[in-house]
């Protein structure tokens, strides 16, 4: 896979499908944003700006206020790599998101989606 072109891609873009996939399972909008929030520490005006202003992954992530500390809890295997092990760090941190994502639409608990 060509990390750079994930890594340039809007967040904008693949936000919706988040959305689509959580609702489609009978989740809602709001659990997606506690989700990313919970992860980057952006608050919702933030989150909203980001995805507004279209920032690529890159930036979305190196403007993060800060990665939750239980992050590195995430494990398991998303589009056949484990989350735990990648070596990339933004890599990890975009699977990481699509992991939470993954668990909610699987019907996860938020509190067990959230390491709490």
């Amino acid at each position: 896979m060509d990390n750079q072109r994930v890594f340039k891609m809007p967040f904008a873009s693949v936000y919706p499908h988040y959305i689509a996939k959580a609702e489609k399972k009978g989740r809602s909008r709001d659990e997606v944003h506690a989700i990313i929030c919970w992860l980057t520490g952006y608050d919702q005006p933030t989150l909203e700006r980001q995805i507004a202003n279209r920032v690529d992954f890159e930036t979305f992530f190196a403007q993060a206020p800060r990665i939750h500390p239980n992050a590195s809890k995430i494990t398991g295997v998303i589009c056949g790599y484990r989350v735990e092990d990648m070596e990339d760090k933004l890599m990890q941190k975009i699977r990481y998101l699509d992991k939470l994502i993954d668990e909610l639409a699987k019907g996860r608990a938020m509190e067990k989606i959230l390491r709490s």
